[in-house]
């Protein structure tokens, strides 16, 4: 519940979440995603939700989502492989520093696919779809490019 949480920072963002969108939370599989999905889908437990709401019951929003302004904001990136100094969740938390968003799956809205060795049908997927791929000296090149960005912003 604390990674959802962290991940989407609100209920609602929550429940407009699509399958891929939850996939790229930490220990969610397809059968917890889907579970989620169905259970949002039923118009019984929204409308449990709804009156929670207009009973005075309110879900504080998690306050680690504030990355909008990064670099990466409205970005959504999909790491495969091994990268060569990076654990994925390592990755997944400069990504998600800068704003951006990892999803478990390519798709026509990926902006960057992160490949490292042994790279597999996600890599040929975006490929496929022209995304731009990156390796993980050039994933660190962009995350140092927004952070070169901010120092010249404070220098001002």
């Amino acid at each position: 519940a604390k990674d959802l949480a962290k991940h989407f920072g609100s209920l609602d963002r929550l429940i407009a979440a699509a399958e891929d969108d939850l996939l790229a939370v930490r220990d969610v599989g397809p059968i917890v995603a889907q579970s989620i999905i169905q259970f949002f889908a039923e118009p019984h437990n929204l409308e449990v939700v709804n009156k929670l709401r207009t009973a005075g019951v309110h879900w504080p929003e998690y306050e680690g989502m504030q990355h909008s302004a990064g670099i990466l904001a409205g970005k959504t990136l999909v790491l495969t492989g091994t990268l060569p100094t990076l654990t994925r969740d390592a990755a997944k938390e400069k990504i998600e520093a800068a704003g951006g968003k990892v999803a478990g799956s390519v798709s026509k809205k990926t902006d960057y696919v992160v490949a490292g060795e042994e790279a597999g049908s996600k890599l040929a997927k975006a490929q496929e779809l022209g995304v731009t791929i990156l390796d993980e000296a050039g994933l660190l090149a962009l995350l140092a490019s927004s952070k070169t960005n901010a120092q010249h912003a404070l220098d001002f």
